[in-house]
């Protein structure tokens, strides 16, 4: 189905907050319970950025946050709202045949969260504060080269990806000797945890990934051999320098993520390498997290997600890390009590990496969001109705009218 087909035939058959049915009931659990949906699906979508506008006013009119990359390759994006509104959502992307079977994940949110999102639909416009999911009637639909990004336009999940496994078989393959189990992630999220005996590459950006695996199993060094064994006569190879060219190629490899749409490229990247058995987590992290008992789990510690719940645990609960707003990293209750820490501008993983400039910017941030209850307090998204003296409000509007003039 092309684009503009899309948009014509879901005209019809999406409803929209100014149509009957939509406006959440009293009682009704499906109208008024919020949902945290995050999905992906690679796909040959050279007309992406057609699909921008009508899915961007959809999700304004349903009052779903969130955040939705487009891209040639596909579709990626995690969102927030009613589930008769995100389902609305999800079902206007794929009345695009080249977005049917979206891999989607569902994360509950908590009766706290959910009284913090209904409790500023109407009298806070900018936020819902920093505890909610996502900012309440905010969403963003962005255009870029990749829905995941690692650098390498012909690496491509479309054309070849390793073997999924199911969550419940999970255990088995890492548990096994011969398996080389892989983390897909950057150091910011596996230092929070990660599967027992896994490989940390200590990345800080995807786009490492590459250049990482290449020095860790040598592969340059390997190529070099195969181009001199192909010079030699076929008769003169022997068994063993045959075998000397894969040695440093593991058996097998098992490599995880958070949602899995990173381990989809890196699957794809590996057997364009030369890798023979590779496997990755289908449903990722999130949905071993959601399946697997925490009794017979191999998880040790909280995962990583990208919204403000910051992390979640077995069943996906809420976990314990907060965020720092200095550098957008985990920071547990230890790291808040270190000298570093230093709420909305700096935390141990970024103190020494900032310039007394940067700090500087960062509290004046700080005190702009405490003067106007954007994040934190009691006013969250609203102006403090009695933070200000008359004679304050005096003076302000004088200067705002000195600055007008």
């Amino acid at each position: 189905m092309s684009v503009s087909r899309c948009f014509t035939a879901s005209t019809d058959t999406i409803p929209i907050s100014s149509k009957p049915g939509l406006e959440p009931e009293t009682g009704d659990p499906d109208q008024t319970s919020l949902v945290v949906v995050s999905f992906y699906k690679f796909a040959d979508f050279p007309d992406h950025a057609g699909f921008r506008k009508p899915l961007k006013k959809l999700c304004e009119e349903l009052r779903v946050s969130g955040g939705i990359i487009l891209a040639q390759e596909g579709i990626n994006g995690s969102i927030c709202g009613t589930r008769v509104a995100v389902e609305s959502v999800l079902a206007f992307i794929q009345s695009d045949d080249r977005l049917k079977g979206l891999r989607q994940i569902e994360s509950p949110v908590s009766p706290e969260e959910e009284a913090l999102h209904h409790g500023h639909t109407s009298s806070s416009p900018l936020a819902a504060g920093e505890d909610a999911p996502f900012r309440w009637d905010h969403v963003r639909v962005k255009l870029k080269k990749e829905i995941v990004s690692l650098g390498m336009p012909t690496v491509s999940p479309i054309e070849k990806v390793g073997k999924y496994v199911k969550p419940g078989e999970w255990n088995a393959l890492i548990s096994d000797p011969d398996t080389v189990v892989i983390d897909v992630r950057n150091n910011y999220e596996t230092r929070i945890g990660k599967f027992k005996g896994a490989v940390d590459p200590l990345t800080t950006a995807f786009r490492e990934f590459p250049s990482w695996v290449d020095n860790q199993f040598k592969l340059d060094e390997t190529a070099s051999k195969q181009s001199k064994l192909e010079i030699k006569d076929s008769n003169e190879i022997t068994n063993e320098e045959a075998e000397t060219s894969k040695e440093n190629m593991p058996k097998r490899v098992a490599m995880y993520c958070t949602g899995g749409i990173r381990c989809e490229k890196a699957s794809s990247f590996l057997l364009s390498k030369g890798f023979k058995e590779v496997y990755h987590l289908e449903g990722g992290i999130l949905k071993y997290l959601e399946e697997v008992p925490k009794t017979e789990s191999l998880w040790e510690g909280e995962c990583f997600v990208f919204d403000k719940r910051v992390s979640v645990e077995h069943g996906l609960a809420q976990g314990t890390f907060k965020l720092c707003y200095g550098c957008k990293q985990p920071v547990s209750d230890a790291d808040m009590e270190s000298p570093e820490w230093e709420y909305g501008v700096t935390c141990p993983h970024c103190y020494s990496s900032k310039s007394v400039e940067e700090k500087e910017r960062a509290r004046a941030r700080q005190r702009q969001f405490e003067t106007w209850g954007i994040i934190g307090g009691p006013d969250k998204g609203r102006r403090p109705e009695s933070s200000s003296t008359p004679d304050d409000n005096e003076k302000r509007n004088d200067t705002q009218l000195s600055r007008s003039v």
